[in-house]
């Protein structure tokens, strides 16, 4: 197993939808990064058991939560965003380009996501 990457060698983007590559999982900690192009959109998701921090590698876009209120945190490259267990969150690449960010949680974060 190689123990250093990089995401932007490989990247996985897709037109169909925003692509995920999982990065490493261990017994406490695992790492996917996700590849939107302009426009495209995470979909509605929750982990009910596992805290998120989703770094913003490149591009830019919004972050949207939604925990009994609605918040919208505009995300660039460098952003880093604290999703609590339990909260409904979307990524969205509203900007002209790419957008690359990493998720970083549990490995059984059990989700429930409504697609990606």
């Amino acid at each position: 197993m190689n123990r250093a990457e990089t995401v932007f060698q490989n990247p996985a983007f897709h037109d169909g939808g925003v692509g995920k590559v999982n990065n490493f999982t261990g017994a406490a900690l695992t790492t996917n990064t996700y590849y939107f192009r302009p426009g495209q959109t995470l979909n509605v998701q929750s982990r009910p058991i596992s805290d998120q921090v989703y770094v913003v590698l490149s591009g830019e876009g919004q972050c949207l939560l939604d925990n009994g209120q609605q918040e919208t945190i505009n995300i660039a490259a460098g952003s880093v965003v604290y999703v609590p267990n339990g909260v409904q969150f979307q990524m969205v690449n509203s900007g002209s380009q790419e957008l690359i960010c990493t998720e970083v949680c549990h490995p059984n974060h059990l989700h429930e996501a409504k697609g990606y």
